[in-house]
C-alpha cells in the first residue's frame, strides 16, 4: 500500500467511525517528518480513543502496524505514526489549540471526494 493509499484508507476508516473535519495534508515536499498527515476530530475522550483504536485494528487486519502510538493516556490527542503517514486524532479544543491545519497550510490538501462518501 502506498503512503497516499494508506492516508486515504485511514481517512475512510475515521469517516466510517464518525470522525469530523477529516483532512489529509501532503507534506513530503516541505518536511522530512513524513509524507502525509491525516487529521481528524472526535467528539469526546471516548470517541478519540475509539477512532484511534479502529484505525489501528482495521490496518492491522491488512498487515499494517504502527511504528509508534502516543497519547492513549491523554485522549485529547492521539498520534499514530505509520512512517510515511502520521495520523492525528484530536478533541475539538485540542485541535484548535495546536492548530496543525494552520502550521502545515503550505502542504498539499488532498481531495477526499469519493473517499469519504
Amino acid at each position: 500500500m502506498t503512503a497516499m493509499e494508506l492516508a486515504k484508507e485511514s481517512a475512510k476508516i475515521l469517516h466510517n467511525k464518525k470522525a469530523m473535519e477529516i483532512k489529509v495534508i501532503g507534506i513530503e515536499d516541505i518536511s522530512v517528518l513524513t509524507d502525509y498527515f491525516v487529521i481528524a476530530t472526535g467528539t469526546s475522550n471516548t470517541h478519540v480513543k475509539a477512532l484511534a483504536d479502529e484505525v489501528e485494528y482495521q490496518l492491522k487486519q491488512v498487515g499494517i502496524v504502527p511504528d509508534h502510538i502516543e497519547g492513549h493516556n491523554n485522549n485529547g490527542w492521539i498520534l499514530m505514526d505509520y512512517g510515511n503517514v502520521i495520523i492525528h486524532v484530536f478533541q475539538k479544543e485540542t485541535r484548535e489549540f495546536y492548530d496543525l491545519d494552520r502550521l502545515w497550510k503550505d502542504g498539499v490538501q488532498i481531495d477526499l471526494t469519493g473517499v469519504l462518501d
